[in-house]
């Protein structure tokens, strides 16, 4: 389909989709689920992912209600006028499972819900929109390979980072969300100052705010995550992704280049990457390099936390390199 430029991407008027017409709520919906068919899923046909949802004009107010939390994307999509929208739909479904809740997939059927087609101004399908704070932005026009699509959202989740936005959605096949409110825990309050600094984008303020936590009790591993993520956070600000990875790939010894390309897959999401890149580096190097190596890989070990399988898998690689 011919594309166009989207020039709206600014404030829309979705207040046709607050009360669609016959879009009552589905009967015996738990709070929090989204209403109608197929809504705990991705589309038809998309792969299947816990952080995917069919969207309609009975769940589209809550999903972008959710991009209050973490961002969503919205793929709008034709199967059977553009199968190439529909591909970049189950992609997209695809990348939010191993993204791991760091954006919702809200796959469109513009065939099934014109109504939001409308209310939206699409111009031209495949269409990706990013929608933070409620605020819809622009993000794709074209079916992108997967790897590419991949790496663009690597770029995109990093830069969201970069911005103090750090939270995360929830599994849609986990419990409803009245239920595991209840199960969650209240806010420590003593990592408020360090997580607010953090939603201001003031990244040097976490470091020191959660550095004051950590020095005051080094058994405290949530001050020491904080701190080390906080620090992933400080060393990527302003960095280029593709220059980095270009420089890491030139320069495949230099132990900056490759550190710095692992900081940026820890930041998309990219955990095992990151562990993997580092040890390899351990494995080919020896002296001061290796050790500069290691011990920036503990760092990041500590950002994901002890328990974390990919960090006890990542330990036990670490120490067939070293050993």
């Amino acid at each position: 389909m011919t594309q166009q430029p989207f020039s709206r991407p600014g404030a829309i008027d979705l207040s046709a989709l607050k009360r669609p017409a016959g879009g009552a709520s589905t009967p015996g919906a738990p709070a929090g689920a989204p209403a109608g068919p197929s809504a705990g899923g991705a589309a038809g046909g998309a792969g299947a992912s816990a952080y995917a949802v069919s969207v309609t004009e009975q769940n589209f107010q809550e999903v972008l209600e959710a991009s209050m939390t973490a961002p969503v994307l919205l793929a709008f999509f034709s199967r059977a006028r553009s199968p190439e929208s529909g591909t970049l739909a189950d992609d997209l479904a695809t990348l939010a499972g191993e993204f791991e809740g760091r954006f919702l997939a809200g796959l469109v059927d513009i065939d099934a819900s014109p109504q939001i087609g409308q209310a939206m101004q699409i111009p031209s399908i495949p269409l990706v929109v990013a929608v933070l704070d409620g605020r819809p932005m622009p993000l794709l026009q074209d079916a992108l390979p997967m790897e590419e699509l991949r790496n663009a959202l690597t770029q995109v989740m990093q830069q969201i980072t970069a911005q103090g936005v750090t939270g995360r959605h929830q599994p849609r096949g986990a419990a409803p969300e009245a239920d595991a409110a209840e199960a969650a825990p209240e806010a420590d309050p003593r990592y408020a100052a360090a997580q607010d600094a953090l939603a201001e984008g003031d990244v040097d303020r976490a470091v020191a705010e959660y550095q004051k936590l950590a020095d005051a009790n080094p058994a405290d591993t949530e001050a020491a995550a904080g701190l080390a993520m906080a620090k992933v956070l400080q060393r990527t600000q302003g960095v280029d992704l593709d220059a980095a990875r270009a420089a890491a790939a030139q320069s495949p010894e230099d132990v900056a280049a490759q550190t710095m390309v692992a900081d940026l897959d820890m930041l998309g999401g990219h955990v095992d990457d990151a562990f993997n890149r580092l040890v390899d580096l351990v494995r080919r190097s020896d002296g001061a390099e290796r050790d500069a190596a290691r011990t920036h890989l503990l760092g990041l070990f500590a950002a994901v936390g002890n328990d974390d399988p990919r960090v006890i898998r990542g330990r036990q690689n670490l120490a067939s390199a070293l050993f």
